[in-house]
């Protein structure tokens, strides 16, 4: 057995003559050792033994058989040197020796195969991170075309203070004087949130018939939509449930009271709605026919569309969040509403650059799946925030401008039916309307 430094084996054997070298005797010197050990072991293992008469190794040697112990004249009536003990550890030469030549230790052949089929994968995801992001920064290069900028149909967001009171009529006059000469068609006031079972208290847009009479005299020809939303039960076990026939009505309901109370149109919002959900499509059926009904504008704010093919079920099966629609999904619902508002925004993009590219593949996506009939308006984000999936600094209104345009350009830079969706007036600075009027109005 190698073990180094236990060599109780090794000098119990009185014939095992190989490790000749490098021993240390008494006297510090080489050879003294086994000069002691041999002779100790052919004339004292026994009182009556006597010299062996077949022994001839050197038929010329005379000397004495204590021998020199320390390479000196002997002297015959010396006590002969003690014997070296038979547990002497290996002289440090020879250990060094044999670690250096012990064979190194590899790891079990089934370990080795598990941590390769872990590894794989993750060189692959990174690989394909890496070719995303040079895709994305390549997206974002170039030019737009000449006439890529508002077509007159953008939209705002509109926080609830709007219809609850809080907002005044000086408010109202500062909010005109901000749109007027911009692109902005339609506002989306937040009506809600719906409940859980779809319905909608009546408390909750209470002062919304001020506002749409406001806005209707201070700037002509714009429309006020009832922002209604809530969240789903598609990831959680708290929310509404689009899979009960009876909730579904409940939302229906909710749509005629916001139209009865002067609003211009439904802009409905439920998240996360996952790409393929048929009874998100079927409720947008039952709006569609109430919104028409009273010559109302429907529209929807859309999640993101796949970057890569069927990437939402892969991410979905990892997170539990799928976040994308297919492109198939997306071109569903935009043929079931007037208005789609792409919530191009929340990307997980750490630089500007990324991100514009980002959007600009959002928005050619987009444009090749809605309908020509269909106004598609790209979100903007007007909001300042750190936290997982936005990153503040890169997620800049400039940098979705550009975006928005290249995109454009690239695919349908004729295309009349589009627009921006600004998100959301609240978070509003004036360097992010700055850069709304400058890149897109202008």
């Amino acid at each position: 057995m190698e073990h180094g430094g236990d060599d109780t084996n090794h000098s119990n054997d009185p014939n095992d003559s190989s490790d000749t070298t490098g021993a240390v005797g008494t006297t510090g010197l080489p050879g003294a050792a086994d000069t002691a050990v041999a002779a100790d072991t052919a004339d004292t293992a026994d009182p009556t033994n006597t010299a062996d008469p077949t022994n001839t190794a050197d038929p010329t040697d005379t000397a004495d058989p204590i021998g020199p112990a320390s390479g000196t004249p002997g002297t015959p009536d010396a006590d002969p040197p003690p014997t070296a003990p038979r547990d002497a550890p290996r002289s440090r030469s020879r250990t060094r020796l044999r670690s250096r030549t012990r064979p190194r230790r590899r790891l079990p052949r089934r370990l080795r195969r598990t941590a390769l089929a872990l590894l794989l994968p993750l060189l692959l995801l990174l690989g394909s991170l890496l070719a995303t992001q040079i895709a994305l920064r390549a997206a974002y290069s170039g030019d737009p075309a000449e006439g890529t900028r508002t077509r007159g149909r953008d939209a705002l967001w509109l926080g609830h203070a709007w219809v609850d009171g809080r907002r005044t009529d000086g408010d109202l006059g500062a909010l005109a004087r901000r749109l007027r000469g911009t692109g902005v068609r339609d506002l989306y006031v937040h009506a809600g949130p719906l409940e859980h079972d779809g319905t909608l208290p009546a408390s909750a847009h209470r002062d919304a018939r001020r506002l749409i009479t406001g806005v209707h005299r201070e700037l002509p020809g714009v429309r006020v939509q009832a922002w209604l939303g809530d969240v789903l039960a598609t990831e959680t076990p708290d929310g509404m449930r689009l899979e009960r026939a009876r909730t579904r009505a409940a939302v229906v309901r909710s749509a005629r009271q916001v139209l009865a109370a002067g609003f211009d149109g439904v802009h409905v919002d439920l998240e996360p709605t996952h790409s393929g959900d048929r009874h998100f499509l079927a409720l947008l059926d039952a709006l569609h026919h109430v919104t028409r009904a009273h010559g109302a504008t429907l529209s929807v704010a859309a999640h993101q569309i796949d970057p890569l093919p069927g990437l939402h079920r892969a991410f979905g099966a990892v997170t539990g969040h799928p976040k994308w629609w297919s492109q198939a999904y997306f071109g569903q619902v935009a043929r079931r509403v007037d208005q789609i508002a792409v919530m191009s925004y929340d990307t997980m993009q750490q630089w500007e650059s990324t991100y514009g590219g980002y959007v600009a593949r959002q928005t050619a996506l987009a444009l090749e799946a809605t309908p020509p009939g269909t106004d598609l308006l790209m979100g903007l984000p007007f909001f300042h925030e750190d936290r997982f999936g936005h990153r503040a600094a890169a997620e800049t209104v400039p940098a979705a401008v550009r975006g928005v345009r290249l995109g454009l350009s690239r695919t349908d830079a004729g295309r009349e039916r589009f627009g921006v969706a600004l998100y959301v007036d609240f978070a509003a600075t004036e360097a992010d309307w700055r850069a709304y009027r400058e890149g897109w109005v202008r």
